[in-house]
């Protein structure tokens, strides 16, 4: 065992430290001393299927609307917006309550919990109504998934080495996009009249949702508790125990490890919860700079995508006359962009660095945009076409809305990790994400091209804004261990 209570022999040491010893640990060193393995795949598959569910839901909610509009539903352009908005609203609330509890109570039970929420919510959005139970069905799995963002996000970053943290992070996050074209096919057959009833089939979309999330469920059993949150809060036997069997599974395929360096062996004061006062102090005082980078790139990558994303359908309704029960084919390319932007861009945030590739990609993201709307606005292209300007942009796009959710989870302290990605994925998404598809759905309901244009700059005008205060103020982690990037608040 390699942590052991100051002052005690380690085999004296209880299950539980009392709250306030001093641990001697090097969780942190064995952790990211290990090479890339099947344990980390299996964690990414298992964990980071999050962000496959949340695409499914978006893409879903998005490629149904014109099922939605027809009886008996009958929606009208705002009632879209307002169920997409209710799931995003929801989507915060989660994150924030969540958020607080991972801290609490720890990883491993949170994304049990949220799961559970998500698969039963999203069946029941197949059951709705009305407008208004559609909502209410919308917001609690939104809830489900905004919980899911904290506890996946901060686990994963605590249990993958640091020296490929950034590209495993752009990628998980871009997952979103496989999700999506789930999402786009699911849309393309169940909307299908001579396969399906129209009346039953966006329901029978919903309830595959769940169907999946009830397989990840039984996937997840296996995965452990952080060792870094075991160990802060005590727990130093257990987050041994989980080390020492990750390095088994490293030594059992014939792996020999690198030596652990001791240099790198720290002090914490073990502590049962961090209070809020610290927690506010942390960010609006010790961390702030911090704190306004990671605003500046959540506000604006929640309100770029969101906006674009969850109108994107009612744009190739109203403005290219495509089919409701078409939607799905259009959206199937703007997702393989999105995913091989962090696939392919990802490894560089781990090589040329955190900060010039946020800067990069945020700016050319805010250029590429500004064109592809004021083609757009003078109607160059037909939905084709316009779609493939999407893709492109959306190619960088998704590379740096993936490097805002790095950058809040790895520089803040491991205490408070998981209740700052829920803040600031809450504020974020509580300026961007609410109020850019009810701006959107309003501009697209106007029939006006211009109108529509306009709220295509404001989104480039953010990702410019987000690229120059990355550039100046963002934090070079690349490479460094998370307790290098963000000191524990437990440090003794």
């Amino acid at each position: 065992m390699a942590s052991k209570i100051e002052g005690q022999s380690q085999s004296a040491a209880p299950e539980r430290a009392p709250m306030g010893t001093v641990i001697d640990t090097d969780i942190a060193a064995r952790l990211d001393r290990l090479p890339w393995g099947r344990f980390h795949v299996l964690v990414i598959v298992a964990l980071g299927i999050t962000w496959v569910l949340d695409g499914l839901e978006v893409t879903l909610a998005g490629a149904l609307v014109g099922a939605l509009r027809k009886p008996p539903m009958s929606f009208s352009e705002f009632d879209v917006g307002l169920a997409a908005s209710s799931y995003l609203v929801g989507a915060v609330m989660g994150a924030l309550g969540f958020g607080w509890l991972t801290d609490r109570i720890g990883r491993k039970k949170l994304f049990f919990i949220t799961l559970a929420l998500y698969l039963a919510a999203t069946a029941a959005s197949g059951l709705s109504w009305d407008i208004w139970s559609f909502c209410v069905f919308r917001f609690l799995t939104g809830a489900g998934i905004g919980g899911e963002y904290t506890a996946i996000n901060s686990t994963i970053q605590e249990l993958v080495p640091a020296r490929v943290r950034g590209w495993t992070d752009l990628v998980i996050n871009g997952s979103f996009w496989i999700g999506a074209a789930l999402g786009s096919f699911l849309s393309i057959a169940v909307l299908r009249p001579e396969w399906v009833d129209p009346t039953y089939g966006w329901r029978i979309a919903f309830f595959v949702g769940g169907g999946i999330g009830l397989v990840i469920l039984l996937l997840r059993t296996w995965i452990p508790e952080s060792p870094r949150w075991l160990a802060t809060h005590g727990y130093t036997a257990e987050a041994d125990r989980v080390v020492t069997g990750i390095e088994k599974r490293f030594t059992d395929e014939g792996i020999t490890l690198p030596p652990v360096d001791e240099n790198r062996r720290m002090k914490l004061r073990t502590r049962s919860h961090t209070p809020l006062s610290e927690v506010a102090s942390a960010m609006l005082v010790t961390s702030r700079t911090q704190t306004f980078v990671g605003l500046a790139l959540m506000i604006a990558q929640a309100f770029f995508y969101n906006a674009l994303f969850f109108t994107y359908a009612l744009v190739l309704e109203r403005f290219y006359g495509v089919p409701g029960g078409h939607v799905g084919w259009y959206l199937l390319p703007f997702a393989l962009g999105s995913f091989l932007g962090p696939l392919l861009l990802g490894r560089l945030f781990d090589t040329i660095g955190r900060r010039p590739m946020i800067a990069f990609t945020y700016g050319i993201s805010a250029l590429l945009l500004a064109g592809a709307g004021y083609l757009f606005k003078i109607d160059v292209f037909g939905p084709i076409g316009q779609t493939t300007t999407w893709m492109v942009v959306f190619f960088f796009a998704s590379a740096a809305a993936s490097s805002a959710y790095l950058t809040v989870a790895e520089t803040f302290p491991l205490e408070i990790r998981a209740l700052a990605i829920a803040a600031f994925y809450a504020i974020g998404t509580g300026i961007g994400g609410v109020s850019g598809p009810l701006l959107f759905g309003t501009l697209v309901e106007t029939g006006s091209r211009e109108w529509v244009f306009i709220g295509y700059l404001i989104g480039a005008a953010l990702m410019a804004i987000a690229s120059v205060v990355g550039w100046i103020w963002g934090t070079a982690a690349e490479g460094k261990s998370l307790e290098d990037v963000s000191k524990p608040l437990a440090a003794a």
